[in-house]
């Protein structure tokens, strides 16, 4: 694109106006990707809207809840004009395949802080042939600066907002307007957090964390940045299956003081008298869970715990022993079901208080980045996956409870 177009750009519409609905007759299938029902897209809600050039054309840029779609915008014409509605065309891109998103920028020797802000980019994955994929980029070329701001920090939003269970877990579904009316009404929900730390050193805060087999498939994950979320998320987690190992490891907790909150005989509950005195299970493990909230994501519509609550001051411990790769590919779809996903001879639930300590015994099961291709994970740690975020540790993990900590809009599960 010539340098010398781009001091005529057009000025960014600012406070995202709608403007009036192109004809029906402009639309055309995408060079990208088919274009799906116009009234398809026009259910979608608008986030964002604005003026930006693209290739050689300056155009009519939307950004909805599912899709970037762009209009080049062309003198009027009359109606009817043939070749006017094919200038016209829309093209989009849905959101599921944008993988990341950049400040594009112009540099000069004299310079010595930030280049010439030239607008934004937008890296894309696209299918080129059956299960092939293909890098592409697409610059959004607008000087304003804080027009520029506000369309990057929305597609950051946007990109970062994949493994936000506990606002699903406080609201139902992961919806900005239903945490807004939350807000309004002033719903507010006292929430559990648990800290992570290893020999005495404090890690993190969380609601949730897995170890084995969820942990592996994040960090196969986190190498395969480039791929958009739903394409690196099953990629991951077929890979992860290809290469099913357990994990030798030495689980210590503290049983729960109260069989009020004992859910169903999913759960196994242990004498009351032991309620001071720490319970230990040893052996083979292909995962490994701690979840402080139920955890409902989109994978698993009624949560990846079930029988916790919110704020019950309770974790919830599951544990899925060494088995056959079949049948642990049994309980894994049983989660996007409403069938048990705990009803297997080699699943084990149990309803734990304040503390659990997990100690793996060996290195038999530490992820070696050298066994995957490009992999950059640092040896001799094991991976956890704590609320969707990558944590690497070597050795013993002491995930404690603490009741009631922080208050958040929302509302209970008895509600939802």
């Amino acid at each position: 694109m010539p340098w010398r177009r781009r001091r005529n750009r057009v000025s960014a519409l600012e406070g995202g106006r709608e403007a009036e609905a192109p004809p029906e007759a402009a639309a055309v299938p995408s060079a990208l990707l088919t274009s799906p029902q116009q009234t398809e897209a026009a259910a979608e809600r608008i986030l964002l809207r604005g003026i930006f050039e693209i290739g050689r054309d300056s155009c009519d840029v939307v950004l909805s809840e599912r899709a970037l779609r762009w209009r080049p915008i062309q003198p009027e014409r009359p109606a009817g004009d043939s070749k006017y509605d094919f200038l016209c065309k829309e093209e989009f891109i849905e959101l599921k395949d944008i993988f990341s998103v950049k400040l594009k920028r112009r540099w000069s020797v004299k310079q010595q802080r930030s280049g010439t802000l030239l607008g934004i980019t937008l890296f894309i994955c696209l299918k080129k042939e059956q299960n092939k994929l293909k890098n592409s980029t697409l610059d959004l070329i607008n000087l304003s600066e804080d027009h520029c701001d506000i369309w990057f920090r929305q597609f950051k939003k946007i990109l970062a907002g994949s493994t936000n269970v506990l606002a699903h877990s406080l609201h139902g579904v992961p919806h900005v307007i239903t945490a807004t009316l939350h807000i309004i009404m002033g719903h507010v929900q006292l929430v559990d957090v648990c800290t992570f730390s290893t020999a005495g050193k404090l890690l993190r805060f969380g609601f949730s964390a897995m170890f084995g087999f969820g942990g592996r498939t994040l960090a196969l994950a986190e190498k395969y940045r480039w791929m958009s979320p739903n394409q690196r998320r099953d990629f991951a987690v077929v890979k992860a299956l290809a290469k099913l190992k357990a994990e030798d490891c030495e689980i210590s907790f503290l049983p729960f003081n109260s069989s009020d909150d004992v859910e169903n005989n999913q759960s196994l509950s242990l004498p009351l008298d032991c309620n001071d005195q720490w319970q230990m299970i040893q052996g083979q493990f292909l995962n490994v869970s701690i979840m402080a909230i139920p955890c409902l994501c989109s994978v698993a519509p009624r949560g990846l715990a079930p029988n916790t609550r919110l704020n019950n001051g309770s974790m919830a411990l599951i544990i899925a022993r060494n088995t056959s790769r079949p049948e642990f590919i049994k309980h894994l779809k049983r989660y996007a079901s409403v069938k048990n996903q705990f009803n297997f001879p080699f699943v084990e639930t149990y309803t734990v208080e304040e503390e659990v300590k997990v100690h793996p015994r060996n290195n038999t099961g530490v992820y070696n980045p050298e066994e995957e291709e490009d992999e950059t994970a640092s040896e001799n740690c094991f991976p956890w996956n704590v609320d969707g975020d990558l944590m690497e540790v070597a050795s013993e993990v002491h995930i404690r409870l603490h009741p009631r900590l922080i208050s958040l809009y929302g509302g209970s599960m008895e509600e939802i």
